[in-house]
């Protein structure tokens, strides 16, 4: 019984941090600068398109995952033009991205594809040599703790920076950037830059952990991102930590919810239903809340 309850743990760590990354490309636009980003549904993807075939390749696995961090964000570069230089609606300008991207991510990958057999971050001859098979789940784990805890504190670094506080203030108020003389829309393009190509490199370490690409792997990704980011800020918001720790608790404690739906007996099939079940919940809880708090005032 014991055993069979660490399994289930480590699979739902596994999948919380490779959705924690994602969740903290969305944290950035969604919290910080308000906008409502829909080509996170491409760039994840996307990265993993990019990472399977560098792989298949030959390249080296790491070096795959900085390019899948550089595709995502050069997407997210060209929404952001498209919404500052071209005037186009910030939603609008995601669902173009975003459309355009199945496209070429199926051009790049040419459909599904596999990598069973060759190395990953995960699954090399190192690990081979001096890991049994029996810890595989706990060094994935591992893996992917290590790689979140990086990401996450080079994001806390970043947004205590000058551009970084230049990127919360766009979200704030986008007059006093203009007041201190800095382009607004640049510092646009940088926040959804950043935050795509955190959605790119959750892409490329999903495809690693899989062992291979769907084309269909990025769909209901931005709600994945969303209710991670809502069910983090609302249950921790008075929590003294920082906001991207509360993010990647919310991704872990949404794909819990996830399993235990499926416990109660939804199947695999109904998992685009469970995600939008869960999301309508966690909105309309967090609704419910911010009226009593109004309330109360």
């Amino acid at each position: 019984m014991l055993e069979i309850i660490i399994e289930i743990i480590i699979s739902i760590l596994e999948e919380g941090f490779v959705y924690a990354i994602l969740a903290l490309g969305v944290y950035i636009t969604y919290k910080i600068l308000d906008f409502p980003d829909l080509s996170v549904d491409g760039t994840f993807p996307l990265g993993g398109a990019v990472a399977v075939m560098l792989i298949l390749a030959g390249v080296n696995p790491i070096a795959a995952l900085f390019v899948s961090f550089l595709s995502g964000a050069i997407a997210g570069m060209i929404t952001g033009i498209i919404h500052v230089k071209f005037k186009v609606r910030d939603l609008l300008s995601g669902i173009i991205v975003m459309t355009a991207l199945y496209s070429i991510n199926l051009r790049i990958a040419g459909g599904n594809v596999s990598i069973f057999s060759k190395q990953t971050i995960f699954e090399n001859k190192l690990f081979d040599r001096l890991i049994p098979d029996t810890l595989d789940g706990y060094i994935k784990v591992t893996i992917l703790f290590v790689i979140i805890i990086f990401m996450k504190l080079l994001l806390d670094g970043y947004l205590n920076t000058k551009s970084g506080y230049l990127l919360r203030a766009v979200g704030d108020n986008e007059h006093l950037v203009t007041s201190l003389a800095k382009d607004k829309g640049l510092v646009k393009i940088i926040g959804l830059s950043i935050a795509n190509g955190f959605a790119g490199l959750a892409g490329g370490i999903y495809s690693q952990k899989s062992g291979f690409f769907e084309i269909s792997t990025g769909t209901g990704a931005i709600v994945i991102g969303l209710a991670s980011v809502i069910i983090g800020t609302n249950i921790f918001r008075k929590a003294r930590f920082k906001p991207t720790t509360a993010v990647i608790l919310g991704a872990v404690i949404y794909k819990a919810c996830v399993w235990i739906a499926i416990a109660l007996g939804m199947e695999s099939r109904d998992m685009k239903l469970i995600t939008a079940t869960l999301f309508l919940v966690i909105l309309v809880l967090s609704n419910d809340r911010r009226r009593r708090v109004k309330t109360n005032a």
